[in-house]
């Protein structure tokens, strides 16, 4: 089955009638689920102002982050090259969210990284709003890379972390554990503070680890207070471990 699904997803007609599907999942569930938005008064500044800035989520929270947008300004968000890449591109398109193609995840070399980056970097400092999955495209699940950190720095931008939860869902068994929420619902959105990462005498690994912690402390929020079952980090590897597979 997973072959045929693959195999359809390399079709352009079957890639579009997909992405048109999953837009409308995602419109049912919001319009059938009572939301509640809690912190909205940390974005809107942004929203109203024209200043730009990254929204960080996870990449298992990805699916309900079209509708939390609830402005005109243009969004951008960080999507893989990969295949599944192009169907998110698609379904994202649907909301008018735009994309950029590639990865600056730190884990591991990939192709495109630093023109994905500079992408991020120049649409940043035309005044538009990037969304990024820092433990995107490939994990380990929820787990921050450097390349938000990196993108905030150059182009001196602060990160607003979201996340949403909703009390009726079905965890895939994906790496990320991707929510799938059941329409006629009860969810949450919250928007936390910026994070400013901007002083240069914390290091990038300190500033990635310190939005990691944020977000995932909103993602325990967001569990507990639709009291579902929390879904915790991916357990990192011991560092020698990593760099045996690294030289492998």
């Amino acid at each position: 089955m997973a072959s045929l699904v693959k195999r359809a997803l390399q079709s352009t007609w079957a890639v579009r009638l997909a992405a048109d599907i999953i837009a409308l999942y995602v419109r049912l569930v919001r319009i059938t689920s009572r939301w509640e938005t809690r912190g909205e008064e940390n974005i809107r500044p942004f929203w109203e102002s024209g200043q730009p800035c990254i929204v960080a989520f996870w990449h298992g929270r990805l699916l309900m982050m079209p509708p939390a947008w609830q402005t005109e300004r243009k969004m951008h968000v960080l999507i893989s090259q990969h295949r599944d890449g192009e169907l998110i591109a698609r379904a994202m398109d649907r909301f008018g969210i735009l994309s950029i193609r590639g990865s600056t995840a730190k884990r591991g070399q990939n192709k495109g990284g630093g023109a994905a980056l500079r992408g991020i970097v120049q649409t940043l400092k035309r005044g538009d709003c990037i969304g990024f999955t820092p433990d995107g495209p490939r994990g380990p699940r929820m787990r921050a890379s450097m390349g938000v950190v990196a993108a905030a720095r150059l182009a001196k931008v602060p990160i607003v972390p979201i996340c949403y939860g909703v009390a009726r869902r079905h965890a895939l068994r994906s790496w990320d554990r991707f929510l799938l929420p059941a329409p006629f619902n009860r969810g949450i959105t919250i928007w936390g503070q910026p994070i400013d990462v901007s002083d240069t005498q914390e290091s990038v690994e300190e500033a990635t680890r310190r939005v990691e912690a944020a977000m995932n402390a909103m993602a325990d929020a967001c569990d507990r207070i639709c009291n579902a079952a929390p879904i915790a980090p991916a357990e990192i590897p011991p560092e020698s471990e990593t760099d045996d597979a690294a030289r492998a």
